[in-house]
């Protein structure tokens, strides 16, 4: 059977890059795991690869560059389209629906207007996102020339060249968005059995992206590594990988262990924390102590990232709000933004956290807010066998 072409939009969203789908292209699929859809888009990012660069697809090797996103008519009266993310695994053949991905979430109110799904007039648009992975829904707003997103400007974000237009995206009700609660525990702060390491104490956050937070030093390590630097410390990568498994137990995202080590291997987000310090961004650009409010370093999928997930910042943003949590723990107070410090520069994220009565364990997150890029790369087809379209 000869290959088949899907039209696609290859879109930079945040320091992410994503084939968006109109939903109309693809098979009909129904979550939360979108059988027929998985086939489809393992063959375009060229996945499962023994070698880890997906050179037969899209796909460029790491996490961050491994997405999908399907954008279709809205099932909810309060959304003007429905967004739904998919992390594609690289080296093994699957395809992740459990978690939403905040950097790729800025690009779909572009691809949006853009491709005429929503009308946009005058000069800004705001789009009304429903994720369908969390349920949520997100208010992107964005500049408009001659009814298309506008693309230059004069926004920095770190860890990606150039200027852009700012997006401004602000996630209602971020709590609960993987697991249904702010803290899946129902505690600040929880145990978890490391091999090697014994116990390890961490809070199990659940705002924007399932998220686990745990002190670096705890691990021996000061949340300044160079994420290449970590990528080849097996010791340190198998630490985090069982801590990972053990969190997603203790959040309630598996029924047993392996199930996280082999169907699950998104999430929870892992991260590494400390408090304010002088530290150097990947470019070589110094970064002080007292422009910053925490650092941090996070991996996904097994990989440190080289800049902070959006999902995994909004996350920890809404923790530092959390009296008591392992990042309250090590961040500065502020009211403002947290400003915080990852490889790749600094990224300011804002959160309304209030408190719901009885202590921290109600804490209820009303929103985050964060400002990103996006840029439409190219557009065309992308070519999968024709059997993916029978499964």
């Amino acid at each position: 059977m000869p290959d088949f072409g899907i039209r696609t939009v290859f879109m930079r969203g945040g320091t992410s890059r994503a084939l968006f789908f109109h939903r109309n292209h693809l098979p009909v699929a129904t979550g939360p795991d979108y059988e027929p859809w998985k086939p489809i888009f393992l063959a375009a990012m060229g996945s499962p690869d023994p070698n880890g660069r997906q050179l037969n697809g899209m796909g460029g090797g790491v996490s961050s560059l491994s997405k999908v996103a399907v954008v279709g008519p809205p099932t909810r009266a309060d959304a003007d389209i429905d967004y739904t993310f998919g992390q594609v695994g690289i080296s093994d053949a699957t395809v992740g629906f459990r978690g939403n991905c905040g950097n790729i979430s800025s690009a779909v109110g572009p691809f949006a207007v853009d491709e005429g799904i929503v009308a946009a007039s005058g000069e800004r648009a705001r789009v009304r996102i429903h994720n369908t992975n969390t349920g949520k829904i997100i208010i992107a707003e964005f500049s408009v020339i001659d009814g298309k997103a506008a693309v230059h400007g004069d926004f920095v974000l770190d860890g990606v060249a150039g200027l852009g237009d700012a997006i401004r995206l602000a996630f209602q009700a971020p709590g609960g968005a993987t697991t249904g609660k702010l803290l899946p525990s129902g505690q600040v702060l929880d145990l978890i059995a490391v091999e090697g390491l014994g116990k390890v104490e961490v809070s199990l956050v659940d705002a924007a992206n399932a998220t686990v937070f745990v002190q670096a030093d705890a691990l021996g390590l000061s949340a300044r590594e160079a994420p290449d630097a970590l990528s080849r410390d097996a010791v340190r990568l198998g630490q985090l990988e069982n801590l990972r498994v053990g969190a997603a137990a203790a959040m309630g995202l598996v029924r047993d262990p392996q199930e996280a080590r082999t169907t699950l291997r998104s999430l929870p987000l892992v991260a590494l924390v400390a408090s304010p310090v002088d530290t150097v961004s990947l470019r070589g650009d110094s970064i002080s102590a007292d422009s910053i409010d925490i650092v941090t370093r996070m991996i996904s999928s097994g990989q440190p990232h080289k800049a902070t997930p959006l999902t995994g910042a909004m996350c920890l943003a809404v923790a530092a709000r959390i009296p008591g949590s392992v990042v309250a723990q090590c961040a500065r107070a502020t009211t403002g933004d947290i400003r915080i410090a990852h490889p790749s520069g600094v990224l300011p994220v804002a959160a309304r956290v209030r408190d719901g009565g009885a202590g921290p364990r109600n804490m209820v997150a009303e929103e985050a807010v964060i400002y990103r890029t996006a840029r439409r790369l190219m557009d065309g087809w992308v070519y999968v066998p024709g059997e993916t379209l029978c499964v």
